[in-house]
């Protein structure tokens, strides 16, 4: 699958994207990098540590946040993607479900869409996506967690997401699957759509999963969000013996080296 320019390896090894969040109340980080100089260091040690791709997010999306307007969105995310664009040779993803953020952004150099929402929030979106011909991240989402049978509803689910991509002429190699962790589920619900990520490649697409520093993991473990490391480097196991193609990390140091660990043990195996 080619991202911006780079090709990745999607069948063979797991990459990661790394959390940019420019915005003052995300869970984990808000308020951290929302200033252009401070998110272009974050950037740069990233990188370093070993980020694959840059995730931009200017709305945070954890339960119970204020939507801000699609105006205030792009004033956030705009100078940043510019710069991260600009200083460095990496591609950039932009987290919305808001076809004029998307699209602003890809104008921006936005090398991909990462929509939490899978083209069900904005009506705009596939076109958007389809009109710029870029890779997007589709993620599985409900309003509520009401389920008659959650695996098999998580799976019809994302059938559906699939069917509206392909609908609006979104071709196949530029589809990402994501299990939509933290998103619509109870605990249960997250734990089982980690425990069977695997699943998602009967539909055929690469996967992207996205546990970092969730509340699951709290509940788990008890432990606060600044204490959840070792609970996301767990489910970064899982999701390399699962052949994930993407984790999408706030610690990219730590699951870049989790990573490499994994890799190489399964690639003794007989």
């Amino acid at each position: 699958m080619i991202i911006g320019n780079k090709n990745f390896d999607v069948a063979h090894h797991t990459y990661i994207m790394g959390i940019l969040n420019v915005t003052p109340d995300s869970f984990s980080d808000g308020g951290k990098w929302h200033d252009r100089d401070a998110a272009l260091k974050h950037a740069e040690t990233m990188i370093t540590e070993g980020a694959d791709l840059i995730d931009i997010g200017g709305e945070s999306t954890r339960p119970g946040h204020v939507q801000i307007t699609e105006q205030e969105e792009i004033e956030r995310v705009l100078p940043i993607i510019e710069a991260v664009k600009s200083h460095f040779e990496i591609p950039v993803s932009i987290d919305t479900y808001k076809a004029s953020v998307a699209e602003a952004a890809i104008k921006a150099g936005a090398d991909l869409v990462n929509d939490i929402w899978g083209l069900q929030y904005d009506s705009r979106m596939a076109e958007v996506i389809q009109t710029a011909q870029v890779p997007c991240c589709l993620m599985h989402n409900r309003k509520k967690a009401d389920y008659q049978h959650f695996e098999t509803d998580f799976i019809s689910d994302l059938e559906q997401i699939v069917a509206r991509a392909k609908k609006a002429g979104i071709p196949d190699d530029k589809i990402i699957l994501d299990p939509g962790v933290g998103f619509g589920k109870s605990y249960q619900n997250n734990l089982s759509a980690v425990a069977n990520v695997g699943k998602i490649h009967q539909l055929g697409y690469p996967i992207l999963l996205a546990t970092s520093r969730k509340g699951f993991i709290d509940k788990t473990l008890h432990v606060s969000v600044d204490d959840r490391l070792e609970g996301t480097l767990a489910t970064t196991v899982i999701g390399v013996l699962n052949q994930c193609a993407f984790i999408r990390v706030h610690d990219v140091k730590e699951n870049k080296r989790v990573i490499q660990m994994t890799e190489a043990i399964m690639a003794q195996k007989i």
